[in-house]
């Protein structure tokens, strides 16, 4: 596993913020994943915090600050997927919608969303 010692890559909409607020009160530390592949690969994806194994193919963009939540929230992207985005500021938003079914915020009929901003 690798980290990245840039400023950090990834912020949190403040609706992207409450929603993780409220999936930590119900399913406690969390984490994210987004990859290249298949499963809706563009989109992120919250897991219990360990649930998804992290390896050398990962890279940690961020460990995010969440008010009102007592741990930071890491953010890891496939090596691959980071490659093709190294140069962007990735912004987690909620939209509505379903998105997969893997992601905890599936129930909730919405789910995390990308947006990007070149840096």
């Amino acid at each position: 596993m690798s980290s990245v010692p840039e400023a950090p890559l990834v912020e949190l909409t403040p609706e992207a913020a409450g929603l993780v607020r409220r999936l930590r009160d119900a399913h406690g530390p969390l984490m994210f994943h987004q990859s290249g592949g298949c499963c809706d690969g563009s989109a992120p994806m919250c897991y219990p915090d360990g649930e998804f194994r992290t390896g050398g193919s990962d890279v940690l963009l961020a460990s995010l600050a969440v008010e009102g939540v007592q741990e930071s929230v890491p953010f890891w992207m496939s090596t691959s997927q980071y490659e093709v985005w190294r140069h962007t500021r990735l912004i987690v938003d909620v939209v509505e919608g379903r998105g997969s079914g893997f992601s905890l915020e599936a129930p909730e009929g919405v789910r995390f969303l990308i947006r990007s901003r070149l840096i």
